[in-house]
């Protein structure tokens, strides 16, 4: 028989706040945290607007020295790591350390390093360029890092598949848990790609919002007037457990991860094939692995890029496995706040699922203004919506085409008080 697997901690930085309480806080008073890239000059730039991680300091969570050996996404894994276990209240030593696992996704790793150093290179010469690049730069190294900072010793790698790497990392972390290959797994995704290569690249392939004008009103899912997605950065982290072992050590559960399912477009390099039937696929995956149906979903977290293909196909996608229970389902974009994560877009939606089955609150999808005719479902416009939340269905998608469905549920043994987050 395989595990369940249930949440037992959240951590989270992200554009609207550096810890969960103020990021939850800011997502249900539908505040926007895109604004003016100031992490780089843009003045040659289409695109001057991004949703950065604002007041980041790693020296508050990190010692000089680890500050000076690890990139920003992995500064940013390191701190959700941290309060995802100090929210679980999870103690690691010498006696459980193997049974503790890391995975972290990141689409892109440390590209902010690379681009410094390709600089030193140009300038100084290849004698110049730093001998921690590779070790930096990697896209697995968050998770070793993380690995290191807190002593776990269990199954331990990073995943790749550019915007669906936090979702295909809470799921592999999922897997491993109900195969009994670890007790714990601090799983979700982490990126920090706001750098003049990254901007210049998707802006120069149309997948970015040039709405300058009014950075707040960029991301609009789902909207007519969408133009393209807002960059984003940040890390979220969930710590998930082995039924038993969590209740055995008396820690407060706070969801049950209960369905993932994975599927490929193999179409096209960044564009998903127009009938969303591996979108659908990779939705019915998840909800026949948690035993429940289309009518049993109370909330979608859409994968919702902004970019006129993706919401009309995913949204498509959605009608064609839910039927006219399509219409009846909130469907709720935190990109539309947030920007886009890339690597933790995933992750973040499926710790702002378990937020949702806790407070009973649904984040909204603002700039909703103007609904185009091919998305007419309810995308829980412009506020947040308070209803009882049972089963969350969590998607995302990347370039690749790479697709990830999770199912979060509640816990039907629910004990304790449940986690509210006030700020």
């Amino acid at each position: 028989m395989e595990n369940r697997v249930v949440v037992t901690g959240i951590g989270i930085i992200s554009p609207l706040g550096l810890d969960l309480p103020t990021t939850w806080q800011a997502l249900i008073a539908a505040k926007s945290g895109v604004g003016y890239i100031t992490l780089f000059d843009t003045s040659d730039f289409d695109v001057r607007i991004a949703a950065e991680v604002k007041g980041f300091d790693p020296l508050q969570y990190i010692d000089r020295k680890q500050v000076r050996r690890t990139d920003r996404f992995t500064q940013f894994a390191i701190v959700a790591s941290l309060e995802a276990a100090k929210n679980a209240l999870l103690k690691i030593d010498s006696y459980n350390g193997y049974e503790v696992g890391v995975i972290i996704g990141s689409g892109m790793g440390g590209l902010t390093t690379l681009s410094q150093q390709l600089t030193v290179l140009s300038k100084e010469g290849p004698g110049r360029v730093s001998p921690f690049l590779i070790p930096v730069m990697i896209p697995d190294m968050a998770s070793g890092q993380v690995s290191i900072q807190i002593g776990a010793k269990g199954p331990n790698y990073g995943v790749v598949s550019a915007c669906a790497s936090g979702a295909h990392a809470i799921g592999n972390a999922f897997t491993t848990i109900r195969q009994g290959d670890a007790d714990v797994m601090l799983a979700g995704g982490s990126e920090a790609v706001i750098t003049p290569i990254a901007v210049a690249g998707f802006a120069n392939m149309k997948a970015l919002s040039t709405r300058n004008n009014a950075p707040t009103k960029a991301s609009r899912p789902f909207d007519a007037g969408r133009n393209g997605f807002v960059m984003g950065e940040g890390a979220a982290v969930l710590v998930m457990e082995n039924l038993d072992f969590a209740l055995k050590r008396g820690a407060l559960i706070l969801a049950e991860l209960a369905g993932y399912g994975a599927t490929a477009d193999a179409y096209h390099f960044t564009e998903p094939p127009e009938s969303g039937e591996n979108v659908k696929r990779a939705m019915r995956l998840a909800l026949q692995q948690a035993h429940l149906n289309p009518e049993d979903i109370d909330c979608i977290n859409a994968h919702s890029t902004s970019t006129r293909l993706n919401d009309a196909i995913e949204t498509k996608a959605i009608k064609a496995l839910f039927g006219e229970c399509a219409y009846k389902v909130p469907i709720s974009a935190n990109k539309s706040m947030l920007g886009h994560l890339i690597g933790v877009a995933g992750a973040i939606s499926s710790a702002i699922a378990v937020l949702e089955i806790n407070n009973g609150i649904i984040p909204p999808t603002i700039n909703l203004e103007n609904p185009d005719t091919e998305c007419d479902l309810d995308y829980a416009p412009n506020l947040a919506r308070q209803v009882k939340v049972r089963n969350v269905l969590v998607n995302s998608f990347g370039f690749g085409g790479h697709n990830a469905s999770l199912v979060f549920r509640a816990y039907n043994e629910q004990r304790g008080e449940r986690l509210v987050c006030q700020s």
